[in-house]
């Protein structure tokens, strides 16, 4: 006879505040503590501070926190600009010195090049620094009608639970967006459907922007004329989304064709996009990242280039420009297709796009023969150990590497340097101000 599982029961937390010193930062930003002997992580803490606070999470191994008052400050510490900062899940660094949160990163980057790659400092170039408010164009915001908070809360989840914070504005979303938050919540108190929509998709181009709503229940005439009508006022196409994503559909402007579009204007390219597709959050550092990573190329004219996870052809079409073939790859049959409707709508034939799915052996695809001078890779959180692992085979001289997550980067540059490859140098580039997330870039050479 089978054992009965005992559900574990989850520890009572403590109620009164606890005062810490916080010793360092974690990966994801928060403070680390020790109380009697345990780990302890802290929201809102920066190293060197003592301050109170109070527990949210018991563990047998460790503990979570929220700091409540802050005794001894942090020469890096500042206000945030948002009041909801220490709740809201959107950020958790606004409270860190801006300056002071790029060099955290740096730092994250370079203990994630020691742990997973076995590789010890790292020559680092000059970080890629933007505008630190109002940058960010793409989001998904949660939407949850709560009567006891007055109607619709329209935000980012509230940090390490599933609450919407309740906000009337974001500064780090960009204006055409993150000053409408009271008008979304009042358009969608509006609705009769306004329970059954859980969250809106925030896509923003150069001059152009959508806003997609997800729907559980079928909306009535009424209700999406109110979307309509909302859009048109703010200079907003909207969609629906009734179930996955490929029931994303337009319902203002009436138009069936037309895209969401950013330039790229050193290389006199424009990019164009639905609302679902991929795109950067951070205009401005997207364009001094691709500008970076092709000077880390060194293309020459006569180079043939493979551009790996390539999406719509953020990179592609720049590297085109400057080189005599460029192959891009990419898992989305999707995303080659927009990468071709992009390559024609620039006047581009000397790139190629092929979908695959790049996790597995690629040694027999035909998009992988015949070798190639550079390459290019811009993998998901996941990284690119597959490729990188084979990378011989296609016979690069020089790999520029463009990473979301420093830990498979650094393992992933651990398996380049053991296939005879250099790490020249790395970097970050600051995509994400007031959060936590380090995006990267690293050049090697054979």
């Amino acid at each position: 006879m089978a054992k009965r599982r005992r559900r574990t029961r989850r520890k009572p937390v403590p109620s009164e505040p606890v005062t810490v010193l916080i010793e360092s930062l974690s990966h994801d930003g928060r403070g680390i503590a020790h109380v009697e002997g345990k780990t302890l992580f802290v929201d809102g803490a920066l190293p060197g501070e003592e301050l109170e606070c109070h527990y949210s999470f018991v563990g047998s191994r460790y503990s979570e926190a929220k700091a409540s008052t802050v005794i001894t400050a942090s020469a890096d510490r500042v206000e945030p600009r948002c009041s909801k900062a220490q709740i809201c899940g959107g950020c958790n660094m606004q409270h860190i010195n801006p300056a002071r949160q790029v060099e955290i990163k740096q730092q994250a980057l370079s203990e994630q090049y020691l742990h997973f790659g076995g590789i010890e400092s790292p020559p680092h170039v000059t970080p890629l620094l933007g505008e630190t408010w109002a940058y960010r164009r793409k989001a998904r915001l949660g939407v949850r009608y709560v009567p006891k908070k007055g109607g619709v809360l329209v935000g980012f989840r509230e940090k390490r639970n599933s609450f919407i914070t309740d906000i009337d504005n974001c500064p780090v979303l960009d204006v055409r967006v993150g000053e409408l938050i009271t008008p979304l919540r009042e358009l969608l108190d509006t609705l009769e459907q306004k329970a059954s929509i859980p969250q809106i998709e925030v896509s923003l181009g150069d001059n152009d922007g959508a806003l997609v709503f997800r729907h559980l229940e079928e909306l009535g005439d009424e209700d999406k004329q109110a979307l309509r009508d909302f859009g048109q006022a703010n200079g907003l196409w909207v969609y629906l989304q009734p179930a996955g994503p490929a029931s994303v559909h337009r319902i203002s402007p009436d138009e069936e064709d037309g895209f969401l579009s950013y330039k790229l204007p050193e290389w006199s390219l424009e990019l164009l996009f639905d609302p679902m597709d991929f795109t950067q959050v951070n205009a401005s550092i997207n364009e001094a990242m691709v500008k970076r990573a092709l000077e880390f190329l060194e293309l020459e004219k006569n180079d043939r280039v493979l551009d790996l996870f390539c999406g719509l052809g953020n990179f592609t079409l720049p590297i085109a420009r400057h080189c005599s073939e460029v192959i891009g790859v990419e898992g989305s049959e999707a995303m080659v297709k927009r990468g071709n409707m992009n390559a024609a709508h620039n006047g581009i034939d000397n790139a190629h796009f092929f979908s695959a799915d790049l996790t597995q052996d690629f040694r027999e695809q035909p998009w992988s023969q015949g070798g190639f001078d550079k390459v290019l890779l811009d993998p998901p959180r996941s990284g690119a150990l597959e490729i990188v692992k084979n990378i011989s085979l296609l016979a690069p001289q020089r790999i520029v590497y463009v990473s979301c997550n420093p830990a498979t980067l650094a393992r992933d540059a651990g398996e380049l340097c053991r296939s005879g490859y250099t790490l020249l140098k790395t970097g970050v580039m600051d995509m994400f101000p007031h959060t936590a997330h380090v995006e990267s870039i690293a050049v090697f050479e054979k």
